[in-house]
């Protein structure tokens, strides 16, 4: 019997996407091709490992974007604009370079969809999650670097703001004259400001005087090769910093080995008592600075109806509305900056400003009753 010669029947058909297939996919490779771009030009504006880093990101991106390339074909077309956001995040890359680039970077990673779509690969969705975990880290040294003095500023700002509109608001209430309030609002700005700097010059202060009393000697690490093998004191230092016993005497014996060793070849001592990173805190003066300037920025906010002739009640509601929309602003900025929801963070902001400055003003009502 002569062998058939017909095409083979049975090979699986060839996927033909469909309109809403190709629509996503075009989307998903706009959105790659935009994430790769943020990344070359965050890594433009930095240097050593951190631009290492991001141009490895860069390049993940790309091979991202090769996979819809293919999957495409002859659907590619003309390149798409990336998403809103996208585009929002490279002007900011290009022009700024800041953490909160990073910050917004790390929720776009965090919101991929490959992990439920089929047509993405597993290494493609694994790739997006590990992304997420190293631009964490990158925006982690970032906030560490601006920790001390970005704490003071938020948390000074939002005291001036929500101090003095309590206040302004309760001396308000209580029925005294506009020039009354305005002079009471302006003591109430220069007392919050002196002290809140004072406050935070002291406290960054102790707590990088406690920091630097926990760093090791550095001169201890010059007596190493000095020590008795035997004894092996060196175990002591690494149980004390949290090592178990068994691990200690390990790490011990085997840095006690190298230090005798690079002794007797006149090398020099080997650095093996190593000083933990710290926490970024600024510097006293720089916190101090940062709360005074940013407590008076937002203390002077509810005062600035009764310094422009306000009066009564259309004085409060005006220094409200401000203060209102000065909470949402620190609160969506704090959000950027930790990667958490902007509305979430910005309402909380103001749910508690108002709180308590509506409890303020109903007491100053009650006094004002009182008084009466």
């Amino acid at each position: 019997m002569t062998p058939s010669t017909d095409p083979d029947t049975t090979a699986a058909p060839v996927h033909r996407p469909t309109p809403a297939e190709i629509r996503r996919w075009r989307r998903y490779l706009a959105d790659e091709r935009s994430e790769a771009a943020v990344y070359r030009d965050l890594a433009a504006r930095r240097t050593g490992e951190e631009r290492e880093i991001l141009l490895g990101l860069a390049e993940a991106e790309t091979r991202h974007e090769q996979h819809w390339v293919s999957l495409l074909g002859h659907h590619v077309g003309h390149p798409r604009r990336g998403s809103l956001r996208s585009r929002l995040l490279g002007f900011l890359a290009r022009h700024f370079g800041s953490v909160f680039v990073l910050a917004l970077m790390q929720r776009a990673e965090a919101r991929s969809p490959y992990e439920a779509d089929d047509h993405a690969t597993d290494a493609m969705a694994a790739d997006e999650q590990i992304h997420e975990e190293v631009v964490r880290a990158l925006a982690t040294r970032g906030r560490n670097r601006m920790a001390g003095s970005f704490r003071a500023a938020v948390f000074g700002a939002n005291d001036g703001l929500v101090s003095n509109l309590a206040l302004v608001l309760g001396i308000s209430a209580s029925g005294v004259g506009s020039s009354v309030v305005l002079l009471t609002g302006i003591s109430g700005l220069l007392a919050g400001a002196l002290s809140m700097g004072a406050g935070e010059y002291v406290s960054v202060r102790s707590q990088r005087e406690l920091l630097e009393a926990s760093t090791p000697n550095a001169e201890a690490r010059h007596k190493v090769p000095m020590l008795d093998a035997e004894a092996n004191e060196l175990a002591l230092f690494y149980r004390a910093r949290g090592l178990d016993p068994e691990a200690a005497e390990t790490k011990a014996a085997r840095v006690l080995g190298g230090a005798h060793l690079e002794h007797t070849e006149h090398t020099g001592p080997v650095p093996v008592v190593e000083a933990d990173e710290h926490e970024a805190v600024g510097t006293g003066l720089g916190a101090a600075a940062s709360s005074f300037c940013f407590f008076a920025s937002g203390a002077v906010l509810p005062i600035l109806p009764y310094l422009f002739g306000l009066e009564g009640t259309t004085a409060v509601i005006v220094a409200a509305v401000i203060v209102g929309l000065a909470l949402l602003s620190t609160g969506t900025v704090v959000a950027l900056l930790s990667g958490s929801s902007p509305a979430r963070m910005a309402l909380r902001q103001l749910t508690i400003g108002y709180g308590a400055a509506g409890a303020t003003y109903v007491l100053g009502l009650l006094f004002g009753t009182s008084i009466a």
